[in-house]
């Protein structure tokens, strides 16, 4: 005779959230002591600075008032975020910087529209932002707008120009590096090489004195360039270097046969990078070329030595305000969730991009 047995559930210690919490952070005894510790550090971390930040905090615009609070003064931060975000541009002229922030916003969005992603004139409208940001932010010339030297530029705003002009410039230079170094020419390889060994065997703190202050000595007596322009070629030729690095393990992380396909459908040697070889090493260095990326971003805190007021550079400029005078810990907070946010974004897309690209072996 066949008796039907019910179904029963699992143990209630095996599921759910304390199913999780009891085989990763009680099981075994060391596991149980590992997590009482570090929760342990983070409470004796997160409380005072919970009570510095909020519970003793003032947001008063007054000095006075704020210096009556054992915690943080937000007031400071409430009176001179235009500054941390645009240096000491023109007060009049800081809805420019917005505008060209907005032009990327909205950019970016239609990129994210599936059907416009191949159309041309997206292709061509990106190429022509840098330069209408630039317009808009230099001003002068054809745009009709009061020019704004770039020694005006500093803050948040520099940060991100110096970063994105590192990145979108390095990116093709270190491609051509790559390929250059492995291939079998007689001149590009040998002066691949020279140049991403040189390059790496200096710091960048080196390269950019070397743009600011050596450079100028090879031009000729009326020719100037930009403080920034060479602050931006500095930082360009130091990353570019070791992505070639990165992309260069790329190339030899492919198997031959993959040359050797290309071969047989009679490619020539710039389609066969284009189409096949370029793409699935990309793919495979997108972790270690979006390290580099957030190398770039936070290594711009370098430029203050040769005299450009980036993000923390306007933090020891603000702080020696006499109304504000000492107030360093608001502001590394206000630097550091801004250097968080940016350095996570790039992070977060990195994996989705991992994700949206098959490998060759998928």
């Amino acid at each position: 005779m066949v008796h039907d047995i019910p179904d029963r559930l699992p143990p209630a210690a095996t599921v759910g959230v304390w199913g999780w919490v009891r085989a990763n952070l009680l099981c075994p005894w060391y596991n149980a002591l590992l997590t009482a510790g570090s929760l342990y550090l983070i409470w004796r971390a997160v409380v005072p600075f919970w009570n510095w930040a909020v519970v003793n905090a003032s947001i008063s615009l007054d000095p006075a008032v704020a210096k009556q609070h054992s915690g943080a003064a937000w007031g400071f931060l409430r009176e001179m975020w235009p500054v941390f975000i645009t240096g000491i541009y023109p007060a009049e002229e800081r809805w420019r910087p917005l505008l060209a922030l907005c032009l990327v916003l909205v950019m970016v969005g239609l990129t994210l529209l599936r059907p416009l992603r191949r159309a041309t004139w997206l292709r061509a409208a990106w190429l022509a932002t840098p330069l209408l940001v630039f317009a808009v932010i230099r001003g002068g010339g054809f745009t009709g707008l009061p020019a704004v030297g770039t020694h005006y530029w500093g803050g948040l705003m520099l940060t991100i120009l110096l970063a994105s002009v590192a990145m979108i410039a390095a990116f093709p230079i270190s491609i051509l590096l790559a390929l250059g170094r492995t291939s079998n020419m007689p001149i590009a390889r040998p002066f691949c090489v020279a140049y991403i060994e040189l390059i790496r065997g200096v710091p960048l703190i080196t390269i950019l004195f070397m743009a600011s202050v050596v450079l100028p000595l090879f031009l000729p007596s009326n020719m100037e360039l930009d403080k920034l322009l060479r602050a931006m070629v500095g930082i360009t030729m130091f990353f570019s270097a070791y992505l070639a690095e990165n992309i260069r393990g790329g190339l030899q992380g492919l198997s031959r046969g993959q040359y050797e396909a290309a071969d047989a459908l009679g490619m020539s040697y710039w389609q066969k990078i284009r189409v096949v070889i370029l793409p699935q090493a990309l793919r495979i260095v997108i972790p270690p070329m979006v390290n580099n990326f957030i190398g770039i971003l936070k290594d711009t805190s370098l430029v203050g030595i040769v005299g450009l007021v980036d993000l923390l550079q306007i933090a020891f400029a603000t702080t020696s305000n006499p109304k504000w005078f000492g107030r360093l810990e608001e502001a590394y907070v206000f630097i550091a969730f801004w250097y968080w946010v940016l350095c996570f974004g790039l992070s977060s897309y990195s994996q989705h991009l991992e994700r949206k690209i098959p490998s060759a072996g998928k």
